[in-house]
């Protein structure tokens, strides 16, 4: 997981930033960023992709990163915002805003899988948060902070389940939209394929069992 780091850390490049975003394939709320600088001497051990740790396993390393970090800084793009430039553009954008709030400036960033609009050099690696410290680190933050938001969320629209699914494309997640309609914080693009994949299945099945 140091192998990039390290690699850097020979050319003179001691402050690295890795940075990851979640909530791009969700259908619901914000896409948040997180660009996490962590010291050259700490190793997490078993630390890896958010998505592949337990919600516990997550909040341990939550609270290990932000205490050991040298810098964290969090960008949030809200549905608006991805509704008029798009799902890519707009996690580039919280990417970039999370690079942006760091206190301390980086000499070079490890991306997950994308590239972030600065000044800084940077290397875009692909399952980035599987082979990077500090991408996962970035990623781990990014997936908590996120994850506190829905259950936020989950408190003004409590029929949704946003709490469990996180907004994404679940059969719960869809059936309460076809009930209940879409919210406010819905992103309209991406639900509107979404439903009406799910209500042609619906169609099917009803003709399957009427013949």
């Amino acid at each position: 997981m140091l192998e990039h780091e390290k690699s850097l850390w020979e050319q003179g490049f001691s402050l690295i930033a890795g940075i990851d975003e979640v909530g791009r394939g969700c259908l619901f709320g914000d896409v948040v960023a997180a660009a996490i600088i962590l010291p050259a001497s700490l190793v997490i051990e078993e630390i890896n992709d958010s998505k592949k740790l337990s919600e516990k396993k997550r909040e341990m390393f939550y609270e290990i990163i932000m205490s050991e970090a040298i810098a964290v800084g969090i960008g949030i793009v809200d549905v608006d915002t991805i509704e008029a430039i798009n799902i890519k553009q707009a996690a580039r954008l919280a990417m970039k805003q999370a690079v942006e709030k760091l206190e301390v400036e980086p000499h070079y960033l490890l991306v997950d899988a994308e590239t972030v609009d600065c000044v800084f050099p940077q290397l875009a690696i692909i399952h980035g948060d599987a082979l990077s410290q500090s991408i996962a680190a970035a990623s781990i933050i990014a997936k908590v902070t996120r994850d506190r938001m829905c259950a936020k969320w989950d408190l003004d629209y409590p029929e949704y389940g946003i709490a469990s699914h996180k907004g994404y494309a679940t059969k719960e997640h869809r059936d309460m939209l076809i009930r209940f309609g879409p919210t406010a914080l819905h992103r309209k693009l991406f639900i509107r394929k979404v439903m009406a994949e799910t209500e042609q299945v619906q169609l099917e099945l009803e003709f399957d069992f009427t013949t």
